[in-house]
């Protein structure tokens, strides 16, 4: 699009970073924090980390551009780590790991910190969940369990497209082991299966900020693009063998579900 057009675009995205940080902040919910800034990590250097993107800002033009992985990861995803660690600093989670803090505030119905640990966690795994050449069918024990539980695959990707554009507002569609079947859920804010006791194997990130740059109100068309074209189906089929190799949890236990999932 024309320069002005792209700009007006680019600021358009950057006051809507602006506005949900504002509202998921400590301070919106009454806290007085002050935020430092997060940046990558390298090391254990913080109790919920921002990792560094699994491939270069460019890799995945021009699906998603490189001004959209910069404004997503680097502001959104960075903010609700910098929020969730300084929620916790001079608490007893400061030493836990952010699959236990999620656990807690999830127990203690602490909407504030639980929405900015699961959207750190969320995030997380969505990068890992897209990859350069991405896309197409999975294959092996996946590929036989998507055909047992949807039909076919045409079925099985029917199912999270609807998901994933009829998920309200702000949200997230995913794949999940259910502990017997493999399902299609969507959540709105930061929620995440794993609250219903569900294993995520995949996730599709539907708030506007992972796609208006490129798409702007097309959400369908970036919807077809990561299924069709980004989906990294290696990363998910490992994620489907540790959900089904993994011991079952008591009803209830969300953080059980959380360990042993890759790369978290």
């Amino acid at each position: 699009p024309p320069p002005r057009i792209m700009f007006r675009q680019v600021v358009t995205v950057a006051l809507c970073a602006v506005a949900a940080d504002a509202f998921s902040s400590p301070a919106f919910m009454g806290g007085k924090v002050q935020l430092r800034q997060a940046t990558v990590s390298s090391g254990p250097s913080m109790k919920i980390e921002l990792p560094p993107l699994p491939y270069s800002y460019t890799a995945l033009e021009p699906l998603i551009s490189k001004t959209t992985l910069e404004i997503h990861h680097d502001k959104h995803h960075a903010k609700y780590v910098n929020v969730a660690n300084q929620m916790i600093e001079g608490t007893e989670m400061e030493g836990d790991d952010v699959e236990t803090i999620m656990t807690k505030a999830h127990t203690a119905n602490n909407a504030g910190l639980f929405n900015n640990a699961a959207q750190s966690w969320n995030h997380a795994f969505y990068w890992d969940c897209m990859k350069a050449g991405g896309g197409g069918e999975p294959t092996g024990a996946l590929a036989e369990q998507i055909t047992k539980d949807f039909g076919t695959f045409d079925d099985f990707k029917k199912q999270f497209d609807v998901a994933g554009n009829t998920a309200f507002g702000s949200g997230w569609a995913w794949l999940s082991w259910d502990g017997a079947k493999l399902v299609v859920d969507k959540t709105i804010g930061a929620g995440n299966p794993m609250t219903d006791g569900k294993k995520p194997i995949l996730t599709m990130d539907v708030w506007e900020h992972a796609y208006y740059v490129d798409y702007k109100n097309m959400r369908a068309t970036y919807v077809t693009n990561f299924i069709d074209k980004l989906v990294n189906w290696d990363f998910v089929s490992a994620n489907f063998a540790k959900a089904k190799d993994a011991p079952a949890a008591k009803e209830g236990g969300f953080g059980t579900f959380l360990k042993g999932l890759i790369g978290k």
